[in-house]
This record gives C-alpha cells, sequence and structure tokens, in this order.
C-alpha cells in the first residue's frame, strides 16, 4: 500500500515501520514498568496517600512543610488512616506518599512519550493509514486508563480502609489490554515476516496458544483480587490450605457466586486452581509443539514460554510461604507479564505466512 501526495513520490507504508516498532516497543516496556510499581503501591498500601486528582499540578513534589502537613491532613480523614495507620507520623507517609506520586507520574510520562511521538510522527506522514486507528486507539485506551485509575482510589476514600477489589481489577485487566496491544502491534512492525512453520499441526497449535493467552489473562485477573483482598496473607502453604486442599470456608458467603470475588480462601484457591491450569497447558503445547515441524524462532518461542511458565509458578509459591513480600510480590507480578509477552510473541512467530504491511 502507498501514499501518494502531489509533490512526493510514492511510500511504502512499511518505511517507517521499524521506528514506530521500536517506539512502541519502548512504550510497552514503560507500561510494563508501570504494573510492576502498581504492584509495589499496592503491596506498600500506598495507594490512597494522595486524595487529589490534579492531572497537571499534581506532577510537582510538594516541596513546603506546609504543604507536607495539608497533604498528611487530607489523609488523615479517611478510614484507612484511622482504623488502619492511626498515630501514623509524617516521616512515615511521605514514605507512601512517594511510591503513589511516582506511580502517578509514570503514567504522566507513558502519556508524553506515546503522544509526542505520535503527532510527530502523524505530521510527518511516516504512519500508514491502516497504523493509524490502531495507535488513536491506544491512545484512547491510555487516557481512560487514568481515569479509571483515580475511579478506584476514589472507593476507599469514604466507608473502606482500601480501594474496592473490583475497581482494582478493572484497573489491572486494562493496564494488560493496553500492553498487550501495543506489543502485538510493535511485533508486527518490527518483524512483518518471520518464518512460517509448514507443519499441518501449527495452524491448530496456534489457536491454542490464543486460549492459553486468555488463560493467562484470566489468571492474573484472579491475581487481582488475591491482592485487592490481601488473600495473600492467609493459607501460607502449598499445596494444603490448612491442611486441606479446598478450604472449609471456600462457599461461606451467599450467595454463591459472591464467594468467587469477596471471600478470601474462595479467591485464592481459585487462583491457585488457575496457575495449576495455565502451568498444565503451557506444558501441554510444548510437548505438542516437540512433535511438529515448527521455525527456529517459534520453536524457540514455544521452549521460552513453557520455562516461564513454570518459573512463574515458582515465584507465585514462594511469594505465598513468605507471605508475600514486597519484592517478591511485584517480581511476581513482572513475570505474569514476562509469560504472557512470551505467548504473544509465540503466537507471533506462529503466523501461517507473512506479512509486510502494518497490523
Amino acid at each position: 500500500m502507498t501514499t501518494v501526495t502531489s509533490t512526493t513520490p510514492a511510500v511504502p507504508e512499511t518505511r517507517h515501520n521499524h521506528a514506530i516498532g521500536l517506539w512502541l516497543l519502548g512504550c510497552a516496556a514503560m507500561i510494563f514498568a508501570m504494573a510492576v510499581i502498581g504492584a509495589i503501591t499496592r503491596l506498600t498500601e500506598s495507594g490512597l496517600s494522595i486524595m487529589e486528582w490534579a492531572p497537571l499540578s499534581g506532577a510537582l513534589p510538594p516541596w513546603s512543610e506546609t504543604e507536607w502537613r495539608r497533604l498528611f491532613a487530607l489523609y488523615q480523614q479517611i478510614p484507612e488512616y484511622q482504623e488502619e495507620n492511626l498515630g501514623m507520623t509524617l516521616a512515615e507517609f511521605k514514605t507512601i506518599f512517594w511510591w503513589e506520586w511516582v506511580h502517578r507520574l509514570w503514567g504522566r510520562l507513558i502519556g508524553v512519550v506515546f503522544a509526542v511521538p505520535f503527532i510527530w510522527f502523524m505530521i510527518r506522514g511516516h504512519i500508514g493509514r491502516r497504523l493509524v486507528p490502531h495507535l488513536a486507539a491506544m491512545f484512547a485506551l491510555g487516557g481512560l486508563q487514568g481515569g479509571m485509575g483515580w475511579y478506584m482510589v476514589a472507593s476507599g476514600f469514604a466507608e473502606r480502609t482500601d480501594v474496592s477489589q473490583y475497581r482494582l481489577v478493572a484497573h489491572l485487566a486494562l493496564a494488560v489490554i493496553i500492553y498487550a496491544y501495543v506489543l502485538w502491534v510493535a511485533f508486527r512492525l518490527l518483524d512483518p515476516a518471520p518464518d512460517t512453520s509448514p507443519a499441518p499441526g501449527a495452524h491448530r497449535l496456534r489457536r491454542h496458544l490464543i486460549a492459553l493467552a486468555s488463560l493467562a489473562g484470566l489468571t492474573m485477573a484472579s491475581g487481582g483480587f488475591v491482592a485487592g483482598l490481601n488473600a495473600g496473607m492467609i493459607y501460607n502453604t502449598f499445596p494444603l490450605m490448612d491442611g486441606r486442599l479446598v478450604p472449609d470456608d471456600y462457599a461461606a458467603i451467599q450467595p454463591l457466586a459472591a464467594n468467587f470475588f469477596e471471600n478470601v480462601a474462595a479467591v485464592q484457591f481459585n487462583h491457585r486452581v488457575l496457575a495449576v491450569g495455565t502451568v498444565l497447558a503451557a506444558l501441554v503445547l510444548w510437548l505438542m509443539a516437540r512433535r511438529l515441524d515448527l521455525a527456529p524462532g517459534a520453536r524457540r518461542a514455544l521452549d521460552l514460554v513453557f520455562a516461564m511458565a513454570g518459573a512463574q509458578f515458582g515465584l507465585g509459591i514462594a511469594a505465598l510461604i513468605l507471605v508475600v513480600p514486597v519484592w517478591l510480590g511485584a517480581l511476581h507480578q513482572a513475570g505474569a507479564l514476562i509469560l504472557l509477552s512470551l505467548i504473544l510473541w509465540a503466537i507471533h512467530k506462529l503466523r501461517l505466512q507473512p506479512d509486510d504491511r502494518a497490523p
């Protein structure tokens, strides 16, 4: 496909795709870091320390002692302080404040790093027509994610000592969707014509990998409920929970469906089951791939998917047994995103035919 103007010769849409792909890959890396910072913010219970929504002025940190005390006074009004952190000092408040401030600042930086090159590429005419809707959708989703973040935080200001687990999972899920979207388009731009796999079973394997990506995403969402309910702080043994495979209080809440989202025992158990299912599915696909005539790149991708699935499972068990130390909880979050990234890469490498156009 070409773009023609009255003063310039036809320019293939792929001419600048490599540069655009590198830019998007950098944006994906920033989103990855944002998710890990968000995990640390959650694990340190820092998310409610900033009670003001100031998209522009909020980018500047408080410099005066008066401003620090004003912000601390706002925090002292909410249930989290009154019921869990009563007596917290200003110095302790500053610790949790900085994590939330960095989290929000990093989100602003992602917006700038995305918007400025996007506008520049558009002005220069470097973005092909097929790519424009994708980039516009990414920008819109990023704006929506900012609003979703504040919607989540606001749920902890009135009657709760924490944010709503439902809004937390919505915020996490949208972040994962944006990350996967940006990363997938970057893959397509940077590697438009990977070696194709001639094996008849490659197409079926690719479909199974798409299902595995969905399972990994569901497992991450269930992990969001674990985080939102602090469910990792109990039943810190594996594989049994209080000496039983299924905990006694799995169905303690009525109606039954509420247990999946509000019962800490059920939420942790479900996350365990989904994690085991993800590892077993990765093993089955890896064994399936061993029997097929795959391109070397696709085979390496499947090897990495299986290895990372096992590593992530180990990180999850370690985090549980050690009662979720901050560093290990953050590493577990990073591992989930790495696993999803490798699954997407394997799906990309198993394309049935090359495509030198934009997504």
